[in-house]
């Protein structure tokens, strides 16, 4: 690289340019890092920079743990949460039949309705007659 040609000139007016200083390389810590690096590396004992897409999958796999393991306390259940859920489902399977029971009578033709409506009057004629 070519020096400039003003350095060359002893001329005392003008002003010489310096080096700047690099505060980060004259801080003390700085120092006894690059020392530390330097030794390592002389020892084969450089730090182990992985892949970003190691430390992803790495980072995947142990949420994925996690997951399982929040999964299998979840799972496990005492007796009477499974009993009460058994329930739980018992009673909305009832609902749902009677939902679908109701609208099916609702979307009924007319003379279905009447001929059911006579069903029900001839049992309970019968039954007050029996009785």
């Amino acid at each position: 690289m070519a020096e400039p040609d003003y350095i060359e000139d002893d001329n005392p007016e003008l002003i010489k340019p310096q080096k700047l200083i690099n505060p980060v390389k004259i801080s003390r810590n700085h120092q006894d890092l690059h020392r530390e690096l330097l030794m390592n590396q002389k020892r084969g004992l450089a730090p182990q920079n992985k892949p970003e897409l190691q430390k992803v999958m790495e980072k995947r796999k142990r949420d994925q743990v996690i997951k399982q393991k929040e999964e299998e306390a979840q799972k496990k259940k005492s007796d009477l949460e499974i009993e009460l859920l058994k329930r739980q489902q018992k009673l909305e399977q009832l609902e749902l039949e009677k939902q679908k029971i109701q609208e099916e009578q609702e979307n009924a033709p007319e003379f279905v309705k009447v001929k059911g409506n006579l069903r029900r009057t001839g049992q309970e004629m019968a039954e007050v007659q029996d009785s």
